[in-house]
């Protein structure tokens, strides 16, 4: 064998294996993900894990992204700082994930993302609109929906603005989560030259609230905006509904909360809480994105399941394969996420997102909705709030 024909084959081995170690194979991509699947907020984490799954089945039935086709290796977490922590180093040393994606938390992404970003890997559409995966600039982090901040503006706006509220209160997870929330509803109620009535906790996967809304309730606000997962949300708003300093306050909360098991566990409670949105309405097929989402959910059975989580899910999935598509030549990270941050417009269907060298978010939209009559509707300003709440 000559020395020029060894060395080609040296080099192509070497390649194979670096394909390899990046999850990447000729036939196939793995994807990981860390999220709750168990617990307070498995619903979060089923949700957006069946929506991934969804539309990788429906690519992979049709041969996958250029004869790759997507399995998504998935990891309970129990949305806890410690065990995503394991779990993210399991998936990119043991799975050999080519990026993790759908991840479900601020505080798992606040300890996932430094391993992922000293891995050089992806770390694709969280669950989470926290501050610090947009700013500073993240070069391995691609988000897809809108931040917290933009969330909570949103809100304020309807509140302050349209609805002509002044006293708002906070009540939130007492960590990462909660904190970034926070910030955001500070921010907007500054910006209007106002300031939080009062503030209260509870700690994460608890439904421990009662300490939190005796610090708040005394100030009898207009309005509490929350930043929490749907039990202890739910827990709250029952609690407050029966006390007279809060039974009025038009209840708000911000995405990650889980809209439809936040409606499930209030029962009755429901009537009148908003909740920001970072996805389009899942019932509006006018959307060409949410019919291509309803049509899978339907052939896949779950037809009476359409959720604001799962179609998040449904969404990223499709985000990540479109950018796949991009990708020149064998995918590799970098080219993964050269690819994604030269995209000025990507659209997934009557929703368009865009990236660039300095902005690895691609939605800025937010949508608000409102329980009425045990139903999720389309909220279109403060001043129907009233009406609703009744």
């Amino acid at each position: 064998m000559s020395r020029s024909r060894f060395l080609l084959i040296i080099a192509f081995l070497l390649l194979g294996n670096g394909l390899m170690a990046q999850g990447v194979t000729d036939d196939q991509v793995i994807l990981g993900q860390s999220c709750a699947l168990k617990g307070p907020a498995a619903a979060l984490g089923e949700g957006m894990n069946g929506g991934l799954q969804l539309y990788f089945d429906a690519v992979n039935a049709k041969g996958g992204v250029k004869g790759r086709k997507i399995e998504l290796k998935s990891v309970n977490d129990g949305y806890e700082p410690e065990k995503c922590e394991v779990a993210t180093k399991m998936l990119i040393e043991k799975a050999d994930a080519f990026a993790l994606i759908g991840g479900v938390g601020t505080p798992t992404a606040k300890v996932a993302l430094p391993i992922a970003a000293a891995a050089k890997v992806p770390f694709i559409a969280p669950l989470t609109g926290a501050e610090f995966l947009r700013n500073p600039h993240q070069a391995t982090v691609l988000n897809m929906r809108a931040s917290y901040y933009q969330e909570m503006e949103r809100l304020a706006a309807m509140l302050v603005d349209e609805a002509g509220l002044k006293s708002i209160a906070c009540f939130y997870q007492d960590d990462a989560y909660g904190e970034a929330g926070l910030a955001g509803i500070v921010k907007a109620l500054e910006k209007r030259g106002l300031k939080l009535a009062a503030t209260g906790t509870y700690k994460r996967n608890t439904i421990a609230i009662a300490t939190g809304l005796d610090a708040l309730a005394p100030a009898k606000p207009d309005a509490v905006v929350m930043v929490g997962a749907y039990k202890a949300c739910a827990a709250f708003i029952k609690a407050a509904k029966a006390r007279p300093e809060t039974r009025d306050c038009v209840f708000c909360n911000i995405s990650f909360v889980g809209t439809k098991a936040l409606l499930a566990e209030l029962g009755d409670a429901a009537q009148g809480c908003v909740v920001s949105q970072v996805v389009p309405f899942p019932w509006d097929r006018s959307v060409p994105i949410v019919a291509e989402y309803q049509d899978a959910m339907t052939q896949a059975g779950k037809s009476t399941e359409f959720d604001f989580v799962s179609l998040e899910g449904f969404m990223a999935g499709k985000l990540f394969c479109q950018l796949l598509e991009r990708v020149e030549g064998s995918p590799t990270r970098e080219a993964f996420l050269a690819t994604a941050a030269a995209t000025t417009e990507l659209d997934l269907g009557g929703v368009k997102l865009s990236y660039g060298a300095d902005d690895n978010q691609g939605m800025d939209q937010v949508y608000l909705t409102i329980f009425d009559d045990g139903k999720v509707l389309p909220l279109e300003s403060g001043s129907t709030l009233a009406r609703a709440a009744k």
